[in-house]
């Protein structure tokens, strides 16, 4: 069944969800990520800050920014009270800077700590349905387009196959004396958000990158998300 947020936002007729919006139905399925908050002005962004301890990373939230790191709508290890008040400046001069966008707030988050940068995304296909899509994130996914796909709805073994068919299994398997990643963990993340888009078939798009796979026991985390909507 269509989860509210998702069908809220179809209601309005908007064809993307805000980040906070994503963050919340990830969390809704279960779905690991950092703690998070949207302030509305420098005050409440501290506010929010100081309350889930240093460092944070500050992001734009705009309906008409969908990548905000091409834009420079990121501002990542924020150390202190005075840099979140100077990256809520910086992010309001990046708005003004882009035709229509409109500032609805800036979101901050604890940030993560380093890992192998992952992504998990899906599209709608009219006669399969959601496809569900495993590979390295960050900013390499276009670059060596290392990817697995399976049919929606995915279960433990198909998951475990996907993490296992891309060249990037080797990083998060101990690759030249690196740690291992919590394998378990991305499993998990795959499972959930196969059943997310399964239930949601107003998703027409969706990305989940990066998600953070730390080392073994110490789980992984969706850091940003994406999701398009069908209107």
């Amino acid at each position: 069944m269509t989860h509210r947020i998702v069908a809220r936002a179809a209601a309005e007729g908007r064809g993307k969800l805000r980040e906070d919006e994503a963050l919340a139905l990830l969390k809704a399925y279960g779905i690991p990520t950092p703690e998070y908050a949207v302030a509305r002005d420098e005050e409440e962004a501290v506010r929010a800050a100081e309350q889930m301890g240093y460092p944070v990373a500050a992001k734009i939230v705009s309906p008409q920014i969908v990548h905000k790191t091409d834009v420079g709508g990121v501002i990542l290890s924020i150390a202190d009270p005075q840099g979140v008040r100077e990256a809520c400046r910086r992010l309001g001069e990046v708005v003004k800077r882009v035709p229509y966008a409109e500032l609805e707030g800036v979101l901050i988050q604890k940030m993560v700590p380093k890992g192998v940068e992952l992504i998990v995304g899906a599209v709608y296909d009219e006669i399969f349905g959601h496809v569900v899509a495993f590979g390295l994130g960050g900013i390499f996914t276009e670059l060596y387009k290392d990817i697995s796909m399976r049919i929606a709805p995915i279960d433990e073994q198909d998951a475990v196959e996907m993490i296992r068919e891309v060249k990037a299994h080797r990083l998060l398997t101990g690759f030249r004396g690196m740690p291992p990643r919590d394998i378990p963990a991305i499993v998990d993340i795959l499972i959930k958000f196969s059943r997310l888009v399964e239930d949601n078939p107003e998703i027409k798009e969706a990305d989940l990158n990066p998600v953070i796979a730390l080392e073994e026991g110490k789980g992984a985390y969706v850091v940003d998300a994406r999701f398009i909507l069908q209107i």
